[in-house]
């Protein structure tokens, strides 16, 4: 069941409350500002609004979701060459609603509906663009970090027995300090000559 809008409702039923919408947004679109009741300016601004959000689009799906509304093709012409790109820099708020005092007569409050159709502050715009540059950074410093945790985890893998190249045998340092200790007493035992005593007996007999 669609959800009931709020306030009163306009016209004698829902078609005509549609008709009455969609030639309120024509007029609003054509002249950028109309004098209308207070209760039609606070019905027709999300009316017209999501009228001009087809129009940021631009594609032709949604020129012929506004074609369905709006009959008149100079006005939607107008709307997605004029009004559009100039909403481009807008992310909401198309439409004001200024209140001019009631009517003669019945004593209906009026007021006056018109197109925001001013640029966008450079405030704003200041804004924008430091909301941009924090969001590249904050995207450029978690990138930063997938790839530190990448690499520690890349470091941190063990390496297996046979991956790495190994000389087959290693040389034997327990001989070499055997040897080394071995060489004073070799030196000493060649100092003293080895005499026979055979020889020595024989010439004696």
């Amino acid at each position: 069941m669609p959800t009931p809008t709020k306030g009163p409702r306009l016209g004698g039923g829902p078609a005509h409350e549609k008709l009455i919408l969609a030639n309120l947004a024509t007029q609003l679109f054509e002249h950028r500002s109309i004098t209308t009741t207070e209760a039609k300016a606070r019905r027709l601004r999300p009316f017209a609004e999501k009228l001009i959000t087809f129009a940021k689009k631009g594609d032709l799906a949604s020129r012929r979701q506004v074609m369905r509304t709006v009959r008149d093709k100079s006005v939607v012409h107008f709307l997605f060459t004029e009004i559009g790109p100039a909403m481009a820099e807008r992310n909401g708020g198309y439409t004001r609603i200024v209140k001019i005092g009631p009517r003669k007569g019945d004593n209906a409050p009026m007021a006056v509906i018109q197109l925001v159709m001013e640029p966008v502050s450079a405030k704003q715009a200041t804004v924008r663009e430091a909301e941009q540059a924090a969001a590249s950074a904050a995207a450029a410093s978690a990138a930063v970090a997938a790839d530190a945790e990448a690499g520690s985890a890349a470091a941190e893998e063990p390496v297996e027995a046979g991956s790495v190249d190994q000389p087959d045998t290693l040389p034997d340092q327990g001989a070499e300090v055997d040897a080394a200790e071995a060489d004073p007493s070799d030196e000493a035992a060649g100092t003293t000559p080895v005499t026979s005593t055979e020889g020595t007996t024989e010439d004696k007999v």
